[in-house]
């Protein structure tokens, strides 16, 4: 490890906002702060939801500003994350084809059902280990094939969202890894397109670009925005580009026997392996294989995660009451808890609007003690969310027939440290919490490793335990938590049979 105080660019773009996160590198420790934030709001256009590119490139030069203002010269680096799956089309004279679509764009439930009826779901698994879900990008491909939309000019690439931005920074045209492996049209052995898939989709090959791995050095800011933001020819990295996949590089852990938890509004709670796990019982329960850093694989599953105290929060203050999750979290201390739960994947839970009428409804229904005070609902959520975790950890040991000996939580549901204790509490093993900023510090660490100044997983590791020492959590309560996974299970199964 090398060279001193080192300044890196991390632009880390979530679903609902975005921000520019400064990563200060000294040799040995890095330290990062929060110098740009702003919203991302979808658009509606006629009946079509998009996001706006143009306005989020804006952004991303007002955080290289920023920058500027913050300190002096030009940083070492830049990077971008993004969420998964999403695209633009960029023609031969490097022109936006239109605004890229949103995942939650209404004509990919069509689509996906179009490909699953010529190509089974277990058939479609058993080749890519992703699960299937309507805003895949092979999904929204066959949507795009079936508007004729791919009828496109030779010269014509598709680029997911980090390509996208780091493709106007650059000039340079290539896919991350990472971000490729969302997309449900990788060949996950292999680490590369799948040709023959993209064929039954009628994807022509040439819209794809060469895979590179995260970590790589790819141009240099582009002229006219160097001479519009006044810095230098600052390079461009490909980090692990996929939000998750760079929150789980700063996973503060040397041993690989831990289960991971990436929580915010979604919890990503899996494993990191050296091949993909893709049997029938990894695809009954909803597992999907996604790309890491190093070529390794993430084998996770998308559980809701804060979502459901996110929507009760904004409820409370739809009635009058604001709420801070500080507040909701002290109050459901308070309470007994392990009285009535709910699973939080059912499809009652994913739209938004009055979550605490759909929870209550959801114990009546299943002949629960149904909860009356927001402290109750609160103790019924974080009691849930717990035994969720319980419930995959259960799954991903039956996966790999072995015992894992820890959970890693990482991103800004550590902050909710009732949830932490009762996670250890459910599982019956110790939480490690830290960081917060994981996807940030993920990102700017792949981008030190691309300068040299780290050389691998492990040394990255290394330097995230030194910067941002972690909390941990021993499992309280053993028994009466094992006992209470019995009645989690057979709440869920109720329900199931009802339903």
């Amino acid at each position: 490890m090398g060279t001193n105080h080192m300044h890196m660019l991390a632009v880390d773009f979530g679903a609902s906002s975005g921000r520019t996160i400064l990563g200060s590198w000294d040799g040995s420790r890095l330290t990062v702060e929060d110098i740009h934030r702003f919203a991302n709001d979808p658009v509606q256009l006629g009946t079509s939801l998009h996001w706006d590119f143009l306005r989020l490139f804006h952004e991303l030069k007002r955080g290289i500003h920023a920058y500027k203002q913050h300190g002096s010269g030009s940083p070492a680096s830049i990077a971008v994350d993004t969420w998964g799956v999403d695209y633009g089309f960029v023609d031969g004279k490097g022109k936006l084809l239109g605004n890229p679509y949103h995942y939650r764009d209404a004509r990919n439930v069509p689509a996906m059902e179009e490909l699953l009826s010529k190509l089974p779901d277990e058939s479609l698994y058993g080749r890519t280990g992703i699960q299937s879900l309507s805003f895949n990008t092979i999904f929204q491909l066959v949507a795009e094939s079936c508007e004729n939309a791919l009828q496109v000019d030779a010269d014509t690439r598709m680029l997911f969202m980090p390509d996208l931005f780091r493709f106007y920074l650059s000039g340079v045209r290539s896919t991350e890894y990472t971000i490729a492996s969302t997309s449900g049209l990788l060949n996950p052995i292999a680490r590369d397109w799948d040709r023959e898939l993209l064929n039954q989709i009628a994807a022509p090959s040439s819209l794809f670009t060469p895979i590179v791995m995260p970590g790589t050095a790819e141009g240099h800011l582009r002229r006219d925005i160097a001479e519009e933001l006044q810095v230098g020819p600052i390079p461009i990295v490909a980090t692990a580009s996929h939000d998750t996949a760079s929150a789980v590089v700063s996973i503060p852990s040397l041993q690989g026997d831990y289960a991971y938890i990436s929580c915010g509004t979604w919890s990503l709670m899996g494993v990191e392996l050296d091949e993909p796990i893709m049997n029938e019982h990894a695809r009954r329960w909803g597992f999907t294989n996604e790309g890491g850093a190093e070529r390794k694989i993430r084998m996770l599953k998308n559980i809701m995660g804060l979502w459901l105290l996110q929507e009760c929060k904004r409820q409370w203050e739809l009635e009058g009451e604001a709420l801070s999750y500080t507040e909701m979290q002290e109050m459901a201390k308070l309470e007994r808890g392990l009285t009535c739960y709910v699973d939080p994947a059912d499809a009652a839970f994913l739209a938004p609007g009055n979550m605490p009428q759909r929870i209550r409804h959801y114990c009546f229904q299943t002949g629960q003690q149904v909860p009356q005070t927001k402290a109750e609902l609160v103790r019924c959520i974080v009691d849930s969310l717990a035994m969720m975790f319980r419930q995959t950890l259960d799954e991903i040991e039956h996966l790999l027939d072995r015992k894992l000996t820890a959970i890693h939580i990482v991103g800004g549901g550590i902050q909710n440290r009732l949830l932490c204790q009762l996670a250890a509490n459910a599982t019956g093993r110790p939480v490690i919490a830290g960081p917060v900023e994981a996807t940030a510090i993920g990102n700017v660490m792949m981008q030190a490793k691309a300068h040299g100044e780290v050389q691998s997983l492990e040394q990255i590791r290394q330097v995230v335990i030194d910067s941002f020492p972690p909390d941990r959590y021993e499992p309280e309560d053993s028994a009466q938590w094992r006992e209470a996974f019995e009645t989690y299970k057979e709440v869920i199964h109720k329900k199931s049979v009802r339903s």
